[in-house]
């Protein structure tokens, strides 16, 4: 396989690097960590913020200063390994991605320097500030679209599957120039993908989501082919155009593996993210009140979700030359798990870090979207969507709440953390 393909099968660590200490049951797949994560990363960022996790393969770090240092360290510590598959893949679905047409190249989140900041360039104009000012009409006429079915749906409305994953989707289609009428199939092949990088699937399951990237794969290869011959107001039409006017530094194959990559990352956590922001603020009836009173304090409590209750929970990298951090040695090809679960909560950074509070006044400081050259692309495009959807909801539904009776469990993956389900109900004179 190419040391630029998108997707590279794993290999699991052999050993630890000499010297560093040794978890030998913890996995980031535990059921009590994937239901709450933030007891047992305080404790590895108190007491082995340096660790290797035997279960895993991975030295998980977990206090901000190192993960800072690693994020802004690109030549020591690489990306190209953030996504590959947690664990080696199944024969069954190796065959299916060793298809001769399913070959997207590494673009963005898992492309090196110096052509992760030759492509970079090209996809920063795609998010500029105009582009996001002319997707901020259709995030608000959307969002108030689906409170409408919403309001007239049976109670308690299931709200991820109603709201919380329609609406980010939808908006990152758009932004690449997907018609409305492929939404759904798009979807479809969305639902399971972050389990084959992120999580632990069986090989039948690996095999069925392997068959779902290859449609996907081949959707976006004919989408950029048509936009070629018909270009339209839309990223994919701006990053063809370059490609066009500097081929030597934006190749075809490249538009092609950026529509394909953006199309998936640009929702999947942003779905995530309303999920925690309303299991966040909806049991705080004092906060959310705030929040129905004044929408100017929605822009801190984005924030302030993003500090507490991330949906992204982790990041990884890989060495690529002989280093140190926190004491320990990491020689080259160590795999990395950066715990953001720990450093968004760490005590010496975060007054009282456990409480969630819309005030926080330096609650901006979390590590969320990463930083350094590989910062999340979407940032913000995410808070502009998260906002929207805040200010949204409190004006429609105020008194929107948690339904009683439900168990809120979260998709057994690595690094995304957002609840699979949230019923929601309100008082029936919501107006209309």
């Amino acid at each position: 396989m190419p040391a630029n393909s998108y997707h590279r099968p794993r290999e699991m660590a052999a050993a630890p690097p000499s010297g560093c200490p040794i978890d030998h049951q913890w996995s980031a797949l535990d059921d009590d960590y994937l239901a709450d994560p933030y007891p047992i990363a305080r404790r590895f960022g108190h007491e082995q913020p340096v660790v290797f996790a035997e279960r895993m393969g991975y030295v998980v770090l977990s206090r901000m200063e190192d993960i800072v240092a690693v994020f802004t360290d690109s030549e020591t510590f690489a990306s190209t390994n953030v996504q590959d598959p947690v664990f080696p893949l199944a024969p069954e679905a190796a065959a299916v991605l060793s298809t001769p047409d399913f070959d997207p190249v590494a673009v963005m989140s898992n492309r090196p320097e110096p052509d992760h900041g030759r492509i970079r360039v090209f996809t920063r104009d795609g998010f500029s500030f105009r582009r996001l000012k002319l997707l901020e009409p259709y995030i608000l006429r959307r969002s108030h679209e689906l409170i409408d079915r919403m309001l007239t749906l049976p109670q308690p409305v299931e709200l991820v599957r109603a709201f919380a994953f329609p609406l980010p989707g939808e908006t990152v289609f758009r932004l690449l120039g997907f018609p409305e009428r492929d939404d759904e199939l798009l979807k479809g092949w969305c639902l399971d993908r972050k389990a084959f990088q992120w999580g632990h699937p069986s090989a039948e399951q690996q095999t069925a989501i392997a068959e779902h990237m290859l449609a996907y794969w081949r959707y976006c290869r004919e989408f950029t082919a048509l936009r070629r011959d018909e270009p339209h107001d839309d990223l994919t039409s701006e990053l063809l155009a370059a490609h066009r006017e500097q081929p030597d530094l934006l190749s075809y194959r490249e538009v092609e593996s950026i529509v394909y990559g953006l199309s998936f990352a640009g929702h999947e956590a942003v779905t995530s993210l309303i999920g925690n922001a309303l299991l966040c603020l909806l049991p705080r009836r004092d906060q959310w009140d705030e929040l129905c009173r004044d929408t100017s304090l929605v822009a801190n409590a984005v924030e302030e979700v993003l500090r507490f209750e991330s949906s992204q929970v982790s990041w990884r990298r890989v060495v690529v030359r002989d280093t140190e951090i926190g004491g320990v040695a990491l020689p080259a090809g160590t795999q990395l798990l950066l715990n953001f679960a720990a450093a968004n909560r760490q005590p010496d950074l975060f007054d009282e870090p456990d409480r969630f509070d819309i005030h926080r006044a330096n609650a901006a400081r979390h590590i969320s979207f990463g930083k350094g050259i590989h910062y999340c692309l979407g940032a913000n495009l995410a808070k502009l969507e998260l906002r929207i959807v805040l200010e949204a909801l409190s004006t429609r539904i105020p008194t929107m709440r948690l339904h009683q009776d439900q168990t809120i469990t979260h998709f057994p993956n690595i690094t995304f953390r957002g609840p699979e389900r949230v019923l929601v109900e309100w008082d029936p004179e919501v107006p209309q």
